[in-house]
C-alpha cells in the first residue's frame, strides 16, 4: 500500500495564506520522506481537492488520507467535505479513502495553541 496524505486548508485569494500549508507539507516530508504529500484548498486557491487526489493516485497512491486543517467544525468540514469525499470514492473505487478528525478537535493541538497563547 502507497498512502498519500492530502493537506486540505480552507484558502485564501492572498498567496501569503499558502505558506504554512505549505511549511507543514514540508514537515512531513522532512518527516517521513518517503511519504506523498499533497496541499489542497476548499475554495480561493489552487489545487482543489480533486486535483489534488489525481495528482497523488497519477504519483501510485493507493490509499489517501484527507487532513483537514481547520480549527473548527464549520460548513466546509461538515457538510462539503464529505460529499466531496463521497465523489472521490466514486471516481477512484480502488483507492482506500480516509478522513483524519480536523485538527481542532486534536487534543495535541489544542494544547499547543494553549502554550502559545500563554508564552511570553
Amino acid at each position: 500500500m502507497t498512502r498519500g496524505i492530502v493537506l486540505l486548508a480552507h484558502g485564501s485569494r492572498d498567496e501569503r495564506w499558502r505558506q504554512p500549508i505549505e511549511a507543514v507539507a514540508a514537515r512531513v516530508l522532512a518527516d517521513e520522506p518517503d511519504a506523498r504529500v499533497a496541499c489542497a484548498y476548499m475554495e480561493l486557491a489552487e489545487p482543489d481537492l480533486p486535483t489534488a487526489v489525481a495528482t497523488l493516485v497519477a504519483d501510485g497512491a493507493t490509499a489517501i488520507r484527507v487532513v483537514p486543517l481547520f480549527l473548527g467544525m464549520g460548513k466546509h468540514a461538515r457538510e462539503d467535505l464529505p460529499h466531496q469525499l463521497d465523489a472521490l470514492r466514486q471516481r477512484w473505487p480502488a483507492i482506500g479513502f480516509t478522513l483524519a478528525r480536523i485538527v481542532g478537535e486534536e487534543p495535541e493541538l489544542v494544547d499547543l495553541l494553549a502554550r502559545i497563547a500563554v508564552k511570553s
